[in-house]
């Protein structure tokens, strides 16, 4: 029998190229303004001027609180108000001509403030009777009917309002992949339920601090949902890298170079036809390559296949 005096094996050569950085996370699409709205007040509901799906504008009454009670108080403080207001004009013209003296001219204007107060609380509650929107939006829920009777401790849950009009989707992102963003970002974001659409997003939160799990949230605002087809809850993804002409070049090698696995950190490398094992410093992961930090230089030939019949210093022959 006679022995080979090579072992066959095939080869590929390092190089430094650009290498598409992208990287995607996955999260749910929320509305930019949500809120469950409380009663400030107790009292009897006696009209709600608006349903669920019901488009609404900030300041807009959507329900009416009874406010005969609170009406009677504002009647009640405005006269009081007058009356002090008067006693004041009387006391000041008294002091100008020595009638009264000054600490009960002081004391008129006192009660003139305080009574002053009292109906601006007054007509504060006459306001809040009328209960309006905080902000633009949709009546999501409502969960009061006619004849509820609110209560202000605790408070009665009123509607449930959400603006959809823009959207934001949170994810969490590594610690390799925070140090590459910045707000203000555009990035690519897409929809499970739209797949061949492609929306644009921005980036406007980078938290400053990972969470337990090491992540760092990022909440991204999508600029462009026509007609409102993206609904939030919905799953969608952003895909984080640079544009187009501006990806990274780096020296990478095959994936299948290494010996055992990547975390080795060990590939064969071939000088003269003799496989030299080498130590390397690998990188980032892309698919089947794998980026290389140091230990190789561009142009060495590395052994992609047939490094288990391999040993250092082993003669080697190259397969096309």
């Amino acid at each position: 029998a006679q022995e080979n005096s090579s072992v066959a094996v095939r080869v590929a050569t390092v190089a430094t190229n650009p290498v598409e950085d992208n990287f995607i996370a996955n999260g749910n699409f929320s509305p930019d303004q949500e809120l469950e709205m409380a009663a400030e007040r107790s009292g009897k509901v006696i009209s709600i001027l608006v349903k669920e799906g019901d488009r609404i504008v900030k300041g807009q009454t959507i329900a009416i609180i009874r406010g005969d009670v609170v009406n009677v108080e504002a009647e009640t403080a405005n006269a009081n108000y007058q009356n002090a207001l008067n006693d004041y004009n009387r006391f000041e013209s008294a002091y100008k001509t020595g009638g009264v003296t000054k600490q009960q001219l002081d004391q008129a204007r006192i009660n003139m403030i305080n009574a002053k107060s009292r109906l601006t609380q007054a007509n504060i509650n006459v306001g809040d009777t009328r209960v309006k929107a905080p902000f633009g939006g949709i009546i999501n829920k409502k969960f009061i009917e006619v004849g509820a009777i609110l209560s202000a401790m605790p408070p009665t849950k009123m509607f449930e309002i959400v603006n959809t009009n823009s959207l934001k989707l949170k994810v969490n992102v590594s610690e390799r992949q925070v140090a590459q963003l910045k707000i203000g970002s555009i990035v690519k974001v897409k929809a499970s339920v739209f797949p061949d659409k492609e929306y644009t997003g921005k980036v406007t939160f980078i938290a400053p601090k990972a969470d337990t799990s090491l992540n760092f949230p990022i909440e991204v605002a999508i600029t462009n949902n026509p007609n409102n087809e993206i609904k939030a809850g919905m799953y969608g993804s952003v895909v984080f890298g640079a544009p187009e002409g501006k990806q990274p070049e780096l020296m990478t090698i095959p994936r299948s170079a290494f010996v055992g696995s990547v975390s080795s950190n060990q590939v064969y490398v071939v000088e003269k036809d003799i496989a030299v094992m080498k130590k390397v410093v690998a990188g980032r992961v892309f698919g089947d390559k794998v980026e290389i930090l140091s230990g190789l230089n561009n142009g060495d030939v590395v052994v992609t296949s047939g490094q288990i019949n391999l040993s250092d210093s082993t003669k080697v022959s190259i397969v096309k």
